[in-house]
């Protein structure tokens, strides 16, 4: 993509937000990473997306040598924080974060990541480290107006959401298009579930999601996620209900609609609501816990 195409990525969201799209489209990504610019005479940078020239070229041109009071990383997954030292060095601003990529892992996810598995999906940026931290309810004043972070671990350990006014930016936590993406050790399906609660508890007019469009019904699309989870729990459930079954088996016999390339990504959804329901006692590993287990029923 030449920085002229990527020009045409630009989207006035209004309230002061300006959506910025990177050139990373994929499954995973939809049509790329959406990095968002907010303020009107100074501003705040949220998720500067992929290592990408193009997308460092057309940020730093909207910034307009405005002031950046901080580069803000929802994740540090490869499709959200690796340009953010770039960028750091081209607007003169620090890198804020809830912390590196090991920051807010659970303690079960600890001990798989311990015992060797690794991640999977979007890829960890590994050697991520933000200049500032900003803890859960932290906030960074900007003009007139504050940001408000809210951790949200489930998708990865150290995501965050971020209130700006009436808006929300969801990151990979909550979008309009697909459910969060789950895959052990970085993500935690018993860790989101508890954040889609969290942020019922929060009034906003709309989220702004780290891929795809502005959530406009946002406690409805919370609902869904929830629901939807659930459905999928119960999906389990009901197979293990007749024997044992593996994380591969399960996948199988639940998913039926989904495209090749999607599978992997499944069957760690899967045995992230494996993780999740063994925590909560109601299915039970044969030996050791792991993503070759073969699990049962109490």
């Amino acid at each position: 993509m030449t920085p002229q195409d990527a020009r045409a990525h630009i989207l006035d969201l209004g309230n002061d937000v300006v959506r910025v799209l990177a050139p990373n489209p994929s499954p995973m990504t939809l049509t790329g990473t959406n990095s968002y610019l907010i303020g009107r005479e100074e501003l705040v940078i949220v998720d500067p997306g992929p290592d990408s020239d193009d997308h460092l070229a057309v940020l730093v041109e909207q910034v307009r040598r405005r002031p950046v009071k901080s580069i803000v990383v929802t994740h540090s997954h490869l499709d959200h924080s690796p340009l953010a030292s770039r960028l750091s060095d081209a607007v003169d601003a620090p890198v804020v974060a809830f912390g590196d990529s090991l920051a807010g892992r659970s303690a079960v996810m600890a001990d798989l990541a311990d015992a060797g598995l690794t991640g999977g999906g979007e890829g960890v940026h590994a050697d991520f480290a933000p200049d500032h931290i900003i803890t859960d309810g932290g906030t960074i004043d900007f003009e007139d107006r504050t940001l408000t972070a809210i951790h949200t671990p489930g998708h990865f350990g150290n995501h965050i959401c971020l209130q700006v006014g009436a808006d929300l930016l969801t990151g990979d936590h909550v979008m309009g298009w697909a459910s969060s993406l789950v895959s052990p050790p970085d993500g935690d399906l018993t860790d989101f579930m508890g954040s889609c609660r969290k942020l019922l508890k929060i009034d906003v007019a709309r989220f702004l999601p780290g891929h795809g469009a502005p959530v406009e019904n946002p406690q409805s699309r919370l609902q869904w996620l929830i629901t939807h989870r659930q459905t999928r729990e119960a999906q389990i459930l009901d197979a293990l209900a007749t024997g044992s079954g593996t994380v591969e088996s399960l996948t199988e016999a639940i998913y039926h609609d989904i495209e090749a390339e999607l599978w992997p990504a499944a069957a760690r959804n899967v045995f992230a609501h494996l993780i999740d329901l063994t925590g909560r006692n109601k299915v039970s590993p044969k030996g050791k816990l792991g993503l070759g287990a073969t699990f049962e029923t109490p």
